[in-house]
């Protein structure tokens, strides 16, 4: 299988070529894309190394999947043509996530979307929104979800590699070159990611509302967030009251947590620390609310690199490759 990605060089580019390795995904050639000033770059891979090239249109011939996480702008510029030339895009901008015509999949929960794609091209949700998501699902099988009230606590690898470079020389004492954040971000916390609009929400806020609604298919559900940077390299952290349609124990709600695919309950507090490098999305301080029963508070954990984005996409590329093979096979004379 021809795979290409573009943003090769990123932090979830990265993450994403050793999430195919560990996953076995059947590559038989990589295509590697980055900007004009990444062209030349060599990257080990699969026991060869591949030049990465600038993006061109050409770059997508014969490619069976092409997995993006080179930003929104060179997303919509982009996607057209690689799915034009015939490859599944699976791009992980917020490019296409409100498209009526683009699904949005986090596999766990909404992976039959992905088999209706009029424009080729498949959306990897918001990082903060795909753990949240995957625990909501859970509880929403076992009791109706009416209202969910979120706060985040995102990593700084959140903001790409600059992120994680700006938190590094700032606790080193230096001052950074261009930090992609409002302020200070050592021993800070930031309450705003992306742009506000004029009613006071932050654009990350909305994401998470927006997206929520979409992968689950409740358009009308009640959604709102607070989503705050810190100082953590990897890993977000979500807390969460979620309002059911009737009353579940903290033992009737762990039960559905585990068995939710991909989720992990744990007694302890769930930690970004312990999920960093991990795929499982971890749940715990799971608490009736004293004052209403129908009320859960839940608090949520996973690798935003890892399921909030890398390892997501290539579940959506398995999912999407699986059936191909499978359609194949139908076809195949006896």
């Amino acid at each position: 299988m021809k795979v290409a990605i573009l943003g090769a060089t990123g932090a979830v580019g990265r993450t994403i070529l050793q999430v195919l390795s560990e996953r076995s995904f059947p590559v038989d050639e990589l295509v590697l894309l980055a900007s004009e000033r990444s062209a030349g770059q060599r990257i080990s891979w699969g026991g060869r190394d591949w030049e990465v090239q600038a993006v061109s249109p050409a770059a997508f011939d014969g490619c069976d999947v092409a997995l993006f996480s080179a930003g929104a702008s060179r997303s919509r510029e982009w996607a057209p043509v690689a799915a034009a030339a015939g490859a599944v895009v699976v791009d992980n901008s917020s490019a296409w996530r409100m498209d009526p015509d683009v699904p949005l999949v986090v596999p766990e929960v909404n992976a039959h979307a992905a088999e209706n794609r009029p424009r080729g091209i498949i959306s990897n949700p918001n990082c903060a929104t795909i753990q949240l998501v995957v625990a909501l699902e859970a509880l929403h099988r076992a009791g109706t979800i009416n209202r969910v009230i979120a706060t985040t606590f995102q990593s700084v690898s959140g903001a790409g590699a600059k992120g994680i470079t700006t938190l590094q020389s700032e606790l080193a004492g230096q001052t950074p070159d261009a930090s992609p954040f409002t302020g200070t971000i050592a021993g800070n916390v930031i309450p705003c990611i992306g742009p506000r609009g004029d009613d006071g929400w932050n654009e990350e806020e909305n994401k998470v509302r927006e997206e929520t609604r979409k992968i689950m298919g409740l358009p009308s559900l009640r959604v709102s967030a607070t989503c705050v940077r810190v100082p953590v390299e990897i890993g977000h952290s979500v807390s969460a009251a979620v309002e059911l349609d009737r009353a579940l124990s903290v033992a009737e709600a762990h039960d559905a947590l585990r068995a939710m695919p991909g989720v992990e309950v744990t007694g302890a507090d769930p930690l970004p620390r312990d999920v960093a490098g991990r795929d499982v999305v971890r749940v715990g301080r799971v608490r009736v609310d004293p004052d209403d029963p129908h009320v859960l508070h839940v608090w949520v954990v996973a690798d935003n690199l890892r399921k909030g984005a890398a390892t997501n996409a290539v579940q959506i590329a398995e999912q999407v490759t699986a059936a191909h093979t499978a359609d194949a096979a139908l076809r195949m004379p006896a």
